[in-house]
């Protein structure tokens, strides 16, 4: 062999193996858990604990950012990034990170991004110094003003519900498959001022306040969001879905510019009921059916049955079937209904993962439920006992 071969074949191999370097580079440099990368680089990027980023963003969206589509409060991505009226963390994140709005709202990546940098931008606000930002427990008012509550206690619901799955932990996959798991962090928060705010909410004269269902706390909503009194007999109890957390939709309901309002909500976890319009009042939900109509929303997202817990489940029909009983309507579909049901409405919850007949079946024939452990359960011989019962532990 000549040099001059010798030194063609050299390089031709050279070229090759580098060339299968750099296609097996390109490979390795997407990720195959892209959104446990996310969390890690924004964590390291802004010095917010990452537990804490997984946390807020479960508690928001259940980690799915839904394509981009906007939040009942127009809120955006994993880490419900918010563009309204009174809250503009999106716009916020946007220069904090230089990321495009549009990118946040739809990349996930960059929406993580964006909730870390919102999360530390409130951090060095708050006065958090570098050694407080490493005990997680320290962020608890940090996390409360993330949520954009008007009052002490939706702050303090918020950011309860964060450090409660901080504290139990969380194993959970998204959409796409992925694991995203958080370790249980045991030690109570630190609620500074919130600490002597009432969790509940719920003060000693609620039900002289305007409070109706026994069951529930009161929290009343903004009165620029509904009208007191009605102008017709109530007919109707009207199913919705929130698009977004239970904490954020109270928040929102207590907003004078959200002009929205329902007379109840419920919790997804533990199906926990909060009144926020007394049932004698109009609540703004169904437009033209406003006056004649109770609303009652559901924590969560209409394209994401997780959500929708048995909990929740018999919570909801217990709440129902009170309402019928109190104001006489019988506990039939003709006068228990969907959103997108009500003529005049443009809204699609409570969605096709909503369960009707066994919502129904609750409804009618009573059951109690709640508890830690949640699941579903079915009676195939019909004498109202389950036969079948399935359970589920938190998030596992």
């Amino acid at each position: 062999m000549t040099r001059t071969h010798l030194h063609t074949t050299l390089t031709t191999t050279l070229l090759l193996f580098l060339g299968t370097v750099s296609s097996a580079s390109a490979a390795s440099a997407t990720p195959a858990d892209p959104m446990n990368s996310a969390f890690a680089a924004a964590a390291a990027t802004f010095g917010v604990p990452r537990d804490l980023i997984v946390a807020v963003g479960y508690g928001e969206t259940h980690l799915d950012g839904h394509h981009g589509a906007p939040s009942q409060d127009n809120g955006f991505g994993v880490m419900h990034l918010v563009s309204n009226p009174s809250r503009r963390t999106l716009q916020l994140a946007a220069k904090l990170t230089g990321e495009s709005v549009p990118a946040l709202k739809t990349s996930t990546a960059a929406n993580i991004r964006g909730g870390a940098a919102v999360l530390r931008s409130m951090a060095d606000r708050a006065g958090l110094s570098g050694d407080d930002r490493d005990r997680i427990t320290a962020w608890y008012p940090v996390v409360a003003r993330y949520g954009g509550a008007t009052s002490d206690n939706g702050a303090r619901l918020y950011a309860d519900t964060v450090y409660r799955l901080l504290a139990s932990g969380l194993q959970t996959r998204t959409v796409e498959g992925e694991r995203v798991d958080v370790t249980a962090h045991a030690a109570p928060p630190e609620r500074g001022r919130l600490a002597s705010v009432s969790p509940t909410g719920q003060p000693p004269d609620a039900a002289a306040l305007g409070m109706d269902y026994p069951d529930s706390r009161w929290v009343p909503a903004s009165p620029s969001n509904y009208t007191a009194g009605r102008s017709a007999a109530i007919n109707l109890v009207v199913i919705h879905v929130t698009q977004g957390s239970y904490a954020g939709t109270i928040s929102y309901f207590q907003d004078p510019a959200a002009k929205v309002s329902a007379h109840y909500v419920v919790r997804s976890s533990d199906g926990e009921v909060t009144q926020m319009v007394r049932d004698a009042d109009t609540a703004y939900h169904v437009r033209s059916a406003n006056s004649r109509a109770l609303g009652i929303e559901h924590e969560g997202f209409i394209d994401d049955p997780t959500w929708f817990t048995d909990s929740m489940y018999r919570s909801s029909a217990a709440l129902t079937r009170w309402l019928c009983d109190r104001h006489g309507l019988p506990k039939t579909r003709q006068f228990i209904v969907g959103h997108n049901e009500v003529p005049g409405n443009d809204h699609t919850d409570p969605g096709q993962y909503w369960d009707w007949d066994y919502y129904m079946q609750l409804v009618a024939g009573g059951g109690g439920g709640g508890g830690v452990y949640t699941g579903s359960s079915a009676d195939f011989n019909g004498d109202g006992l389950d036969d079948i019962i399935t359970f589920t532990h938190g998030t596992g």
